[in-house]
């Protein structure tokens, strides 16, 4: 067997053993790029829901309008005189990590609500 053989074996080995761990960090990546888009929405969200508590419309109904469908369900929304908060789970294939990494957003408006 020649030197250069083996040195592609050894890398091949090392290839494969580093893989899960490329993996692990590539799902932790992926995770955090959903935390971050579920507060972009949150806010869209409270947002809007504060916008239709100025004109007089349903905050809860403009805050769920706004949200992607995957939030729609599990999205919490508050609304308390002129301060609205939205809460999100961000998608996560394990549930416990959705409860963990859930997101708030708020808005408020002067002179609503009561």
């Amino acid at each position: 067997m020649k030197r250069g053989d083996r040195q592609m074996g050894q890398a091949s080995i090392e290839l494969l053993a580093a893989l899960p761990l490329v993996l692990v960090l590539g799902l932790v990546a992926l995770q955090l790029l959903a935390v971050g888009y579920a507060k972009v929405q949150a806010g869209t969200a409270a947002e809007a829901a504060a916008l239709a508590l100025v004109a007089g419309g349903d905050p809860e109904a403009a805050a769920r309008e706004s949200l992607p469908g995957w939030s729609q369900a599990g999205a919490d929304i508050a609304v308390r005189g002129g301060r609205v908060v939205v809460s999100l789970e961000p998608p996560s294939p394990l549930r416990v990590l959705r409860r963990r990494l859930q997101v708030r957003a708020d808005a408020a408006v002067e002179g609503a609500g009561g």
